[in-house]
């Protein structure tokens, strides 16, 4: 079986592969320990490798690494950069600096798509790429995600205080806000909206009709 790692800026998704390739596990965790805990459970589960991709920087991607290399004794192999792969060329002036992240994502969806897609990945910071029929990736956007957001109005608002269970009755709804929690997460959700809104058409704009969107991420939009 092979262990697969998304390792983002707030969660550590991963999902478990039989040798065909179908999910025998999925989850995510907040901590390296929460990681061990719930695949150390697993009875039936064996694993032989561990592939990660992580957007973290390099001494705690290595602590991640040796970690499950020395609790399964199995080898890990970690996705690097690369200016092109798979029929894709990477967009970056420096290719090094595009995220891991995003890079993976883009291959997956040239991969299925065959031809122009566009990529939304919904995480703590939302990000969008582009990319056209001959696999040009033509760079794409970054925004702060809904947490981010939420969390710059609590920390520069003096009078914006309020707890999760609140913020998530809000989002119930997007009617104008009758009180602050309201206002704040409804706008917040509608800025998302509007980004994901011109994302489709700059897609338009690019590619005409023809190409395929992708939504994809950790974290929810309400």
């Amino acid at each position: 079986m092979i262990l697969e790692l998304d390792c983002g800026n707030s969660f550590v998704k991963w999902r478990v592969l039989a040798a065909d390739s179908s999910v025998v596990g999925a989850g995510a965790v907040e901590s390296n320990n929460e990681l061990l805990h719930v695949l150390s459970a697993a009875s039936d589960v064996h694993l032989r490798v561990c592939r990660v991709v992580s957007v973290r920087n390099e001494e705690e991607t290595r602590k991640l690494t040796d970690l499950v290399e020395s609790a399964f004794s199995i080898p890990t192999h970690l996705a690097i950069p690369a200016q092109e792969c798979a029929g894709v060329q990477n967009g970056y002036d420096d290719y090094h600096r595009l995220g891991m992240d995003r890079w993976v994502a883009i291959l997956g969806a040239y991969a299925q798509a065959g031809g122009p897609c566009v990529v939304i990945d919904f995480g703590t910071a939302v990000t969008s790429d582009f990319v056209d029929a001959d696999g040009q990736h033509l760079g794409g956007y970054i925004c702060p995600g809904l947490p981010l957001m939420r969390s710059q109005l609590r920390t520069h608002t003096r009078r914006i205080r309020y707890d999760d269970d609140s913020a998530n009755t809000a989002k119930a709804r997007l009617a104008p806000g009758t009180a602050t929690v309201q206002a704040v997460e409804r706008g917040c959700v509608l800025m998302l909206r509007g980004f994901v809104a011109t994302q489709v058409e700059q897609a338009r704009m690019l590619s005409g009709a023809d190409y395929r969107l992708f939504l994809t991420g950790g974290m929810p939009l309400w």
